[in-house]
C-alpha cells in the first residue's frame, strides 16, 4: 500500500542551479532524489512547495512523495542524509494524509533576505548574505514596504521567464529589522513570482539609500512595467523560509536551520 511521505529540507543554494531538476545542470532536487534512491533502493520523485532559483538557499523546503517503502520517520531523515552532500539535509519527516500536497495545500510562503551594510564586501559570510555599501534608512524602507502590502498586480517585479498564470499576488507582510551591520527583510505572501523578492529588494534598497523616493515606487507598482523598476538584486542572502499550511496537516513551520539567521 502506497504511503505519502513529507520531508522538510534545508540547503545552501550557491552550488546549485536552483531547485528544479534539469537534465544537464546540478540542482537540489536531483541531489535529494539521488539520496532518496540510494536509501530506499528505488526511484522516488518529489513535489516541492516552491521552486527556488540558482543561488537561493532553503531553510524549510517542504516536499512530498508516494512510496511503498515503509520506514520510520527518523529513518527517512538520517538514512537519506547519509547519502546527501553536506550542503543539503533533511530536517524532519512525517506521514500526512493522501490529501496533503506540498505545493497546492500551502496557504502561503515566506522568504527572508539577509543583507550586510558595510564599506567592504563580505568574506566569511560570502554568498550567505547580500551586500550594500551605502547607508540605508530604516523608516524610508518601511514606508516603501507598506505600499506593497495587500493584493496587487506585481508585473513590475516578475522576470520575463516567469511562468505564473497570474501576476496578482497578496503580500501579507514585509518586516525589516537591523542587527548590527546586518539587515533582515522578511516577506510573507500568498505566492511569489519568479525573481519577485530579488526585484522587490532592488527597489527597497533604492529607496533606502535615497537614490529613489516613494513616489517612484508607487509609479513602478502602478505601471506594471518591469523596465521601470530597479535592477534585479543578486541572490546572495535570499532564503526560502518555507511554506505554511492548515494546522490539520501538522507540517512543521520551523527548523533548526532557521535559527542560523539573526
Amino acid at each position: 500500500m502506497s504511503q505519502r511521505v513529507a520531508l522538510g529540507v534545508s540547503y545552501r543554494g550557491q552550488a546549485y542551479h536552483g531547485w528544479q531538476s534539469q537534465s544537464s545542470l546540478k540542482t537540489v532536487q536531483d541531489a535529494l532524489e539521488a539520496g532518496l534512491k540510494q536509501f530506499a533502493a528505488c526511484d522516488l520523485r518529489t513535489v516541492c512547495a516552491g521552486r527556488t532559483d540558482s543561488g537561493v538557499h532553503g531553510l524549510n523546503q517542504v516536499v512530498h512523495f508516494d512510496t511503498d517503502v515503509l520506514r520510520e520517520p527518523m529513518s527517512w531523515v538520517r538514512g537519506t542524509n547519509r547519502y546527501l552532500p553536506s550542503d543539503i539535509a533533511v530536517q524532519w519527516c512525517l506521514f500526512p494524509s493522501g490529501q496533503f500536497h506540498a505545493r497546492f495545500s500551502a496557504q502561503g510562503r515566506r522568504y527572508a533576505f539577509l543583507l550586510l551594510e558595510s564599506a567592504v564586501r563580505p568574506a566569511i559570510e560570502a554568498r550567505a548574505c547580500g551586500w550594500v555599501f551605502r547607508p540605508l534608512d530604516l523608516e524610508a524602507m518601511r514606508a516603501a514596504a507598506a505600499m506593497l502590502l495587500g493584493e496587487h498586480d506585481f508585473s513590475a517585479f516578475r522576470s520575463s521567464q516567469c511562468q505564473a498564470l497570474s501576476p496578482v499576488k497578496t503580500m501579507r507582510s514585509i518586516e525589516i529589522s537591523r542587527h548590527g551591520a546586518y539587515w533582515r527583510f522578511d516577506f510573507d505572501a500568498s505566492a511569489f513570482l519568479h525573481h519577485m523578492v530579488r526585484n522587490l529588494m532592488g527597489c527597497l534598497i533604492a529607496v533606502g539609500n535615497g537614490s529613489r523616493d516613494l513616489d517612484w515606487l508607487a509609479a513602478v507598482l502602478a505601471a506594471r512595467d518591469r523596465k521601470l523598476a530597479a535592477p534585479t538584486f543578486p541572490p546572495d542572502g535570499l532564503y526560502f523560509v518555507g511554506p505554511y499550511y492548515d494546522a490539520m496537516h501538522q507540517i512543521p513551520d520551523h527548523t533548526a536551520a532557521m535559527d542560523w539567521l539573526p
